[in-house]
């Protein structure tokens, strides 16, 4: 605990007159430090027992779609030689280091159980007791519970269904036959590494279309582009993604693939889609590895039943179907979760019924959740301080 924040405890036993973080990840930590130097006393509670505990957790192909220079936290730079898209090890020891540097107060093995509002001050209810505070910057992200829909008949399936959070190493799937559900961010991450894999037959069951940018143009990252495509209006962001999009691609409704519902920067926005990025999938479409089939109807024993009736019979099913926030048993009483659990404001943005309550790391970004972590920190970090004052 650090000095300022033994000090406003001891000024006020009943209420902690600074703010509380729950969740210690990029965004937690972010606002955190934002908080710190903004005078604000802060403590952070992460109900792991480490930092980065998602990362350790995912497969272990995982590298950021977003550019390394575009992607640290204030004050720490990824090592010398570090790759243009960081592997997931290098994430958590960024994450590390950015918590040590700044000194960063976390309590872990903390569960929050539930965040409640008495009209001047914030009860924080914990598996270590209840806490009272004037703010809660809620910090748990927007990915923190797989989700797999309930398809009929998966419990007879003889293969194996498996999310995409956890995909595992490409090479687990050489020889055999693979469906991925799902053309969004984490489909064409699955297919990007299968791309390279010595699989069978590989499917994409795609209901919408995806808004779809290379990773690289030649030797250029494209996510060196997201600040001033960030700055530009949605329909003209649109757009130049679409542009970019066909200039690179091609038709892909040539080869199944529906087109997308609306623009990229407008999805991020409504329905909170992130832009998927290619790194091998398209020309693995193009050549006919992956055929692009409807979505799916039932699962049999031995197979998948699509909704224009056909049948394939993948080995493995890999659910690239999203995740939840599992806020709903925290805040669920609050009436500020959409019907997915998604926060109705996030960022500087905030409810004045509710004064005192924030979120952030809860949308996807053109930037990328790392910049992002950066700019709504120090946003919410002013919010704060300036209603302090």
């Amino acid at each position: 605990m650090t000095d300022m924040v033994a000090e406003t405890l001891l000024a006020d036993p009943g209420t902690f007159d600074g703010a509380i973080v729950i969740g210690a990840g990029a965004a937690g930590l972010a606002v955190a430090q934002a908080l710190a130097a903004a005078g604000v006393p802060t403590q952070v509670l992460e109900r792991e027992n480490r930092l980065a505990e998602p990362w350790h957790r995912r497969h272990e192909n995982l590298h950021l779609n977003t550019h390394r220079d575009l992607s640290a936290l204030p004050g720490v730079a990824y090592p010398a030689g570090t790759p243009a898209f960081p592997h997931r090890t290098t994430v958590i020891s960024h994450l590390n280091e950015f918590a040590e540097m700044h000194r960063v107060p976390v309590e872990f093995g903390i569960a929050v159980e539930e965040v409640s509002f008495n009209g001047e001050h914030w009860t924080v209810r914990t598996s270590a007791g209840s806490r009272r505070v004037r703010h809660v910057v809620i910090a748990t992200g927007r990915d923190r519970q797989p989700f797999i829909p309930a398809w009929k008949g998966m419990k007879d399936f003889a293969g194996r269904i498996v999310h995409s959070a956890d995909f595992g190493a490409a090479k687990d799937y050489e020889d055999k036959k693979v469906l991925v559900v799902g053309a969004g961010n984490s489909g064409f991450d699955a297919l990007n590494h299968l791309s390279g894999a010595k699989t069978g037959q590989m499917w994409l069951a795609a209901r919408n279309g995806p808004s779809l940018l290379p990773k690289r143009i030649g030797q250029i990252a494209v996510h060196r582009f997201s600040p001033f495509m960030a700055r530009l209006p949605v329909r003209l962001a649109d757009w130049a993604m679409a542009l970019t999009q066909r200039l690179v691609f091609g038709d892909l409704s040539k080869f199944g693939l529906p087109r997308a519902l609306s623009g990229g920067a407008s999805r991020l926005g409504s329905d909170y889609t992130a832009i998927a990025s290619d790194d091998g999938a398209v020309d693995a479409i193009k050549a006919g590895r992956v055929i692009v089939v409807p979505q799916i109807r039932e699962f049999t024993r031995d197979g998948v039943i699509l909704d224009d009736g056909r049948t394939i019979t993948p080995d493995i099913v890999i659910a690239a179907t999203g995740y939840r926030t599992g806020l709903e048993p925290m805040l669920g009483l609050l009436g500020v979760l959409d019907g997915k659990g998604v926060p109705l404001f996030n960022g500087a943005d905030s409810d004045p019924k509710l004064p005192g309550l924030w979120f952030t790391g809860m949308r996807p970004s053109i930037r990328g959740c790392f910049a992002n972590a950066r700019i709504q920190g120090a946003a919410i970090a002013r919010e704060i301080a300036g209603q302090r004052r």
